[in-house]
């Protein structure tokens, strides 16, 4: 028996945001963005929380609500390095941190293609590394992510629901069929512990595990 849309919404809803996420959410409906939905960052941000992340990786910085979440379930000292195309977008979401509170020594904002700038970020070095970037990446994220994760390290990608198209067969644009192909392989792949969370429009995760066993062929 599935959910019903009622409780899927008195699930999307259970926290609310307070102004510093509302105000980061109308910036990002001004500039065309899609941030991830409440529960998905609520999600971020325990997820962050239970990793204690010193370290995270995020792809598609948008106007800072992701980037929020994330930062509120790090430690106090840790540093979220932000990676976006859009540099307008990075300065709407430094207006966001600092309205949190967030002191500017806690995140790096990277202004660049995200598969140029991931390859010169340290290896294993990172708790967390959340995609929410070019669907049609997600394959490729996901060969960073692993290279950029310590042990026991998750990697997180939104839309992994792409608003019910994947569930649907008939649904076959380049977007959906890579994010499908995503799911297969970190399903297959027994380096990791995966799970499809149905919240927002949909969050995969799976955790690197500490000890790795060899990769399926």
């Amino acid at each position: 028996m599935g959910i019903k849309p009622t409780s899927w919404t008195y699930a999307e809803e259970f926290l609310t945001e307070d102004e510093v996420l509302v105000a980061a959410r109308a910036r990002a409906n001004e500039v065309g963005v899609s941030p991830i939905g409440r529960g998905g960052g609520a999600t971020l941000q325990l997820l962050s929380s239970l990793l204690d992340a010193r370290a995270v990786v995020e792809i598609g910085t948008g106007t800072g609500v992701s980037g929020v979440w994330l930062l509120r379930g790090m430690r106090p000292d840790g540093i979220l390095t932000s990676v976006d195309l859009e540099a307008e977008h990075q300065r709407l979401a430094k207006e966001s941190f600092t309205e949190a509170g967030v002191p500017s020594q806690r995140y790096r904002l990277i202004s660049g293609a995200a598969l140029d700038v991931l390859p010169r970020l340290t290896d294993g070095h990172y708790d967390l590394v959340f995609a929410d970037g070019d669907k049609r990446e997600y394959g490729d994220y996901l060969v960073e992510a692993l290279r950029l994760l310590r042990p026991g390290g998750v990697v997180a990608f939104d839309n992994a629901l792409w608003q019910d198209r994947v569930a649907d067969p008939a649904q076959r644009d380049e977007e959906t069929t890579a994010i499908r192909e995503l799911h297969k392989v970190v399903r297959d792949d027994e380096r990791l512990l995966p799970l499809l969370l149905p919240v927002s429009d949909g969050l995969l995760v799976a955790q690197l595990r500490r000890e790795n066993p060899r990769p399926n062929p």
